[in-house]
């Protein structure tokens, strides 16, 4: 290979690796813009995110949280809006991923990936909002039943949580529901690639509920309720996943015949 055919197997690597960089660069000053944003509003989410405590006790008067380090909440505000700085960025990155992506994939590959674009934080949103409405509300409403009011012969036990763990409580179970969300979207990619079939799928029903509940225990806090509100709905997007590949297999089956009687 001479220096001049080097050269020209050069200059496309060269060409995706600055386009790659431009498309970085749109992504990290979409995050600090809206990082930025989120810090200033920061005690509003917070307040916001507090919703499911609220709702747990009944009573606005006994909403009371601490922190026990001068910078702690401060550090509490500043993750608050990265966490938030990423979620209001994340649609910029997933456009910005795809395009970098499409200009290698045929059309009909470009029309397939579209609508898992849109599932995905859709399917993320779903997982955020049963976090917030259900499974941290009953969590809560459970762990706050342990309080003692401190009758005659006991200590007063009060539930005081510090601002970071409430915090990192509340965000660990969003992104983890959010993740194991998409569940159904990577089982039907490897459908539609060929590499699971529906049959499979079922087949492996018993496997895959040990390997939900096992999820569930790695990616939520070790109480019964986020485990098991977290297992249950995976399994039912898992049954999802199963017609979801099924339905492709005859969309690839009557395209088949399709093609096989125009050619006859």
């Amino acid at each position: 290979m001479t220096d001049e055919d080097i050269e020209k197997s050069q200059a496309p690597l060269l060409d995706h690796l600055i386009e790659l960089r431009q498309r970085l660069i749109y992504c990290v000053i979409g995050f600090i813009i809206a990082l930025i944003a989120c810090f200033f509003v920061a005690q509003d989410i917070f307040n916001l995110l507090l919703w499911p405590y609220r709702w747990a006790l009944g009573d606005d008067s006994h909403i009371r949280l601490i922190y026990t380090a001068p910078q702690e909440y401060f550090f509490t505000q500043l993750k608050i809006a990265m966490f938030g700085g990423l979620f209001i960025a994340f649609p910029l990155i997933a456009i910005q991923i795809y395009k970098f992506v499409a200009p290698g994939l045929y059309r009909n590959e470009r029309d397939a990936f579209r609508p898992y674009l849109i599932a995905t934080p859709f399917l993320f949103l779903l997982g955020a909002a049963l976090v917030f409405f259900f499974v941290m509300p009953v969590a809560l409403k459970f762990f706050a039943s342990f309080q003692q009011k401190g009758d005659q012969g006991q200590a007063i036990i009060e539930l005081l949580p510090r601002v970071s763990e409430y915090l990192s409580l509340i965000m660990t179970l969003i992104l983890a529901f959010g993740i194991c969300f998409q569940l159904p979207i990577v089982l039907t990619l490897l459908g539609q690639i060929g590499i699971l079939t529906s049959d499979q799928l079922r087949s492996g029903r018993k496997f895959a509920i040990v390997g939900v509940f096992i999820m569930a225990a790695i990616f939520t806090p070790p109480d019964p309720f986020s485990q098991v509100g977290l297992a249950l709905p995976l399994l039912g997007l898992y049954e999802l996943a199963v017609w979801s590949v099924k339905w492709i297999e005859r969309r690839r089956a009557a395209a088949i015949a399709k093609e096989a009687g125009q050619n006859a």
